[in-house]
């Protein structure tokens, strides 16, 4: 009970903070302006026997000694428990130019046991173009470790076969943005609403001083999602625009009425624009218990008889004290918690009672169920 108030109040401070004034910067982003993901395969060495003896590992090793002009007779079979194969991945946050450093992420691909203490040795990234962005290479730092005993007992914690190099990642080509392309810019909504959209265009206007009703516009709205806003073509000049277009404010629309339920934890979150219609609830339940008790049956000493086990079951009905209440049109949930509530229900039967309102068409919002 105690936790589904908890998080009521949660959604109410949530929900006057929604009703508040936001800049535009942080309800939508600017189209083509976006980071890029980037992948290559390398070898970590350096390991201190927790690498592994597969086939592709050798494979990748026979190749880089190769590159580094060194012949290894095809029957010659390494050891090399000290290195591992890898897979190498980063974001490319728009703008990046050629020398600027960015964070990459080593997962094991193979059997190794860790990557704690390896060096990941030069690794290519490339984009879904298949270019070259970005060249990889440096120590890594593993959060996670483990240890294994003789007799096969181990502990692990965290993930010793994931470790990170903070600016591992020397950059060496930008990706081509189409940020000062064109006599416009276009701006995506983070969470589509056609009010929301309408509201953007309209400040947009009101604030740089245009007035569609006479024919000059600014701003467009072009869908739920996507507002057009014209802008100076020079990249300068349309830096300094975009610079004060971000900081305006107003009045995002308000989310849609909606109850969302995670069936796994119990978390219910309820907006604030959910109403219920005309309703009649009446909450119990009926607890059967049946519980088996073995007993002996022992006959008298000079008796003819055989000793024998017997089993008694008890059936016990319990009850429990059921209560109907009765909701009038407009009733909004904060109204439904406190009655869930004072019948001593809990966060699952609330969700029971939330389905059931809907399966009976009583609850005006959508339930999503995650």
């Amino acid at each position: 009970m105690k936790a589904v108030k908890v998080l009521f109040g949660l959604m109410i401070l949530l929900c006057a903070a929604q009703a508040s004034a936001q800049r535009i910067k942080d309800v939508a982003s600017i189209q083509g302006v976006r980071s890029n993901q980037l992948i290559g395969y390398g070898l970590v060495v350096g390991l201190p026997g927790t690498g592994e003896q597969s086939p592709f590992t050798e494979q990748s090793f026979r190749t880089m000694l190769t590159n580094f002009g060194i012949s290894l007779d095809p029957n010659t079979k390494p050891k090399i428990k000290n290195v591992a194969a890898v897979a190498v991945h980063a974001e490319l946050p728009a703008f990046t130019k050629p020398g600027q450093t960015i964070d990459v992420t080593v997962s094991s691909v193979g059997e190794a046991s860790s990557l704690q203490g390896g060096t990941l040795l030069q690794t290519f990234l490339k984009g879904v173009d298949g270019k070259v962005y970005a060249v990889a290479q440096g120590s890594l730092v593993v959060s996670g470790f483990g240890a294994q005993g003789n007799d096969g007992s181990k502990i692990v914690i965290n993930t010793p076969t994931v470790g990170r190099i903070p600016n591992g990642a020397l950059v060496e080509q930008a990706v081509p943005s189409g940020f000062a392309a064109g006599d416009s810019l276009t701006l995506n909504l983070h969470y589509p609403d056609f009010t929301t959209a309408k509201r953007l265009a309209d400040t947009i206007n009101q604030r740089l001083g245009a007035d569609p009703d006479k024919g000059y516009s600014i701003a467009t709205p072009l869908d739920a999602a996507s507002v057009k806003v014209t802008a100076p073509r020079d990249a300068g000049q349309r830096v300094g625009f975009l610079a004060v277009l971000e900081n305006f404010e107003f009045e995002a629309a308000e989310a849609p009425a909606r109850v969302v339920i995670n069936s796994r934890t119990g978390t219910i979150v309820i907006g604030q624009d959910v109403r219920l219609l005309p309703a009649a609830i009446t909450h119990g339940g009926l607890t059967v218990t049946i519980s088996e008790n073995q007993q002996v049956s022992q006959p008298n000493a000079f008796a003819d008889g055989n000793t024998a086990v017997t089993t008694q079951s008890i059936v016990d009905v319990d009850l429990a004290d059921s209560r109907m209440f009765k909701f009038e049109p407009g009733v909004t949930l904060d109204q439904l918690v406190r009655a869930v509530n004072e019948v001593g229900a809990a966060p699952g039967d609330l969700m029971a009672i939330l389905e059931a309102l809907r399966q009976a068409g009583a609850l005006r919002g959508e339930l999503v169920v995650i």
